[in-house]
């Protein structure tokens, strides 16, 4: 089965030609980053207008570069959630309309599940293991049990790990996209030149929560000393101390999961597993099968779309065609939908 995958959930406009959950052939993914550079961010209504400009070319892309016709397709697949309504609407109205067109089966999948698929793309994974998402806007630690099903262990309890970083570089005029710049920073600075806390969310239901809010507001409130123009508070120091304290919060929360669970495998997936410091620290866990995707697979992609899109199809799994598109995480305590 050869699938179109649509991903158009954020600020990627992204088709991809999957074959039979595993063989990419075509991923073609038009960045917006220039744009909303000027923005410090993603402006909602920017990334929805340039999707609908962008999105037939992209898919026409995608089908000529995997060497196929539109008749070759046995299926689309399209995110459906979570993620910007007004972006996600433009993929999911033109998936249901090729369908249609094309009398071929549809199916609206799950941007956080597709992540964490997006590893099988490149290798053999056995379940169960403890899925790590962390993305821009979503932090899911997870225990997964199969392709469509997974309980969620923790969560942000408010801002995301992604948001953290892109809050922070703005306030620090660090550069757009925020992850990437205070990664390249922090190479070049010292992480213990700052101390920064971590939330004490410890108990009952919530030891596997994360959250960033407290973390951004003091790495914030550094700027009016900052500006003082201490050697010690230089911008690589910022984001060094920064990116250690944010990564660290994350990790203490995946070693207790890890432990509690007596799992020995961990998947990562999302655009900030792209960050160095989380990949090492993720690859370096003792006794642990670490498995992250390349840095192409981490960021929004249309081929992780596919991938899981196909599993769903051949078992006859379709979304019908009043699905919409949701903006909010499902709470994945059961299978698909």
């Amino acid at each position: 089965m050869k699938i179109l995958g649509i991903e158009t959930s954020c600020d990627e406009c992204a088709a991809s030609v999957v074959e039979d959950g595993k063989k990419v052939l075509s991923n073609v993914v038009a960045t917006q980053i220039e744009l909303h550079k000027p923005h410090n961010g993603v402006v909602p209504e920017i990334a929805s207008r340039l999707h609908t400009e962008w999105i037939i070319s992209v898919v026409r892309d995608s089908i000529d570069q995997a060497g196929l016709n539109l008749k070759d397709i046995d299926g689309v697949a399209v995110t459906s959630r979570p993620g910007l309504v007004g972006s996600l609407l433009v993929g999911l109205s033109f998936a249901k309309g090729l369908a249609l067109s094309l009398e071929k089966p549809f199916i609206g999948v799950d941007h956080i599940r597709a992540h964490l698929y997006a590893p099988y793309l490149e290798q053999t994974i056995e379940y169960p293991y403890l899925g790590v998402l962390v993305s821009g806007g979503h932090t899911v630690i997870s225990r997964v049990t199969e392709f469509d099903e997974m309980e969620v262990l923790g969560t942000t309890i408010d801002d995301a790990c992604g948001e953290a970083f892109d809050k922070v570089a703005k306030f620090y005029e660090l550069g757009y996209p925020g992850g990437v710049a205070i990664d390249r920073l922090a190479k070049e600075g010292d992480s213990s030149a700052f101390t920064f806390p971590d939330p004490s969310l410890h108990k009952g239901d919530h030891k596997y929560d994360v959250s960033y809010s407290g973390l951004k507001t003091a790495v914030v409130n550094q700027l009016d000393r900052f500006r003082n123009g201490a050697a010690e508070k230089s911008k690589e120091n910022i984001a060094a101390s920064f990116q250690k304290a944010a990564v660290d919060i994350l990790m203490r929360r995946v070693r207790r999961a890890l432990k509690d669970t007596g799992l020995t495998r961990v998947v990562a997936g999302g655009g900030v597993v792209a960050n160095s410091l989380l990949r090492k620290e993720l690859l370096e866990l003792k006794g642990i099968e670490t498995i992250i995707p390349s840095m192409l697979l981490c960021t929004d992609n249309g081929a992780m779309i596919a991938g899981i899109g196909y599993h769903y199809l051949k078992r006859g799994i379709t979304s019908d065609y009043s699905m919409t598109a949701s903006a909010r995480v499902q709470a994945f305590r059961k299978k698909y939908p």
